[in-house]
């Protein structure tokens, strides 16, 4: 007898936690160029999600790419990132470019058109995944922003 009272309550407790609902993936904000050296220029930006659920679960990027002025210049990707349950939250989306994929001969006319407006534009694209008790969701991304560069 007592074995079935903890084999219900475990159950009870397994089934009042719910996944009922994916994450709501909101928004793609805050790209800027975080860090630029002669070597590497470092962008970010945050992917945000609201997790409706009762239990988090686990987020992961898979080679988000990264295009500037429409060149691909690199990939996003991370560790798996923990979600919390009932929560806002983000994830960063950071990548270092190297600088001679930047100032590549290719990219001369759009890096020249770049300095002369004074902006550059970049693109997240690719996806995200949501894995959670068996249970798996693809993000898909597709994000452009304009940065003003600073001379």
């Amino acid at each position: 007898m007592k074995k079935l009272i903890m084999l219900s309550t475990i159950i009870v407790t397994f089934l009042s936690c719910s996944v009922n609902e994916k994450p709501v993936f909101l928004k793609v904000e805050n790209i800027a160029i975080v860090e630029s050296t002669s070597e590497y220029v470092t962008l970010s930006a945050d992917a945000f999600f609201l997790n409706p659920n009762d239990i988090g679960g686990e987020l992961q990027s898979e080679g988000i790419k990264v295009l500037v002025n429409d060149v691909e210049m690199a990939t996003v990707s991370s560790e798996a990132f923990d979600v919390p349950a009932k929560k806002e939250f983000s994830i960063p989306l950071k990548t270092n470019i190297p600088s001679e994929k930047i100032f590549n001969t290719n990219n001369i006319g759009g890096l020249l058109n770049s300095l002369l407006s004074k902006k550059v534009k970049v693109q997240y694209t690719g996806d995200i995944k949501y894995k959670v008790l068996g249970f798996s969701h693809v993000y898909t991304i597709d994000k452009t922003e304009y940065i003003k560069v600073k001379l």
